[in-house]
């Protein structure tokens, strides 16, 4: 099975499956092309230098190390970052080596609401809010779509069957 259908009970099924929104890796790129330049340009300063071979070793050294931490990090980060609203429940995952998560019932959904800057809704991607049992709202950042997702959550938790509140579940049509 693949992630996350690996996750889910029986009878629980993916309504959303997302990665955060690709503004995400911007910055990684611009480093990468920061480091890839100046790496070019100190290697070409050097190269008529009898020490060239050294220092170019050096700069490669210190050039992977910094696409290493500033690019692929980064982009690991997002990769192994979801947010999933099943059926049954809303997920969020995240981490390479450390990996944390948090799982919402639906049916301890108190309001879904979303935000999103003038630059956000350039991009089309936002913050949504989830307020739930707990003390705190619950707020995902950079979620593509922001208002899509945000609507199809607010569907689910209020089509939900299990509610014992919902008309559906009431009148058998579940």
């Amino acid at each position: 099975m693949a992630y996350p259908d690996d996750l889910l009970s029986s009878g629980e099924h993916v309504v959303i499956h997302k990665h955060p929104h690709w503004k995400m890796l911007l910055l990684p790129v611009f480093w990468l092309l920061v480091v890839v330049a100046a790496a070019t340009f100190l290697a070409g300063l050097v190269g008529d230098q009898s020490w060239a071979q050294i220092a170019w070793i050096a700069l490669a050294a210190v050039g992977v190390i910094l696409v290493l931490w500033l690019t692929i990090t980064p982009l690991l980060r997002w990769r192994t970052t979801h947010f999933i609203v099943t059926s049954d429940r809303v997920m969020a995952r995240e981490g390479v080596f450390k990996r944390t998560g948090l799982d919402i019932p639906l049916s301890r959904i108190n309001s879904v609401r979303f935000e999103h800057s003038l630059l956000d809704r350039v991009l089309g991607c936002g913050t949504l809010i989830i307020e739930s049992a707990s003390d705190e709202p619950l707020e995902f950042d950079d979620i593509p779509n922001v208002e899509r997702v945000h609507s199809m959550l607010y569907r689910e938790v209020n089509d939900n069957p299990d509610d014992d509140f919902h008309p559906r579940a009431l009148d058998g049509r579940a």
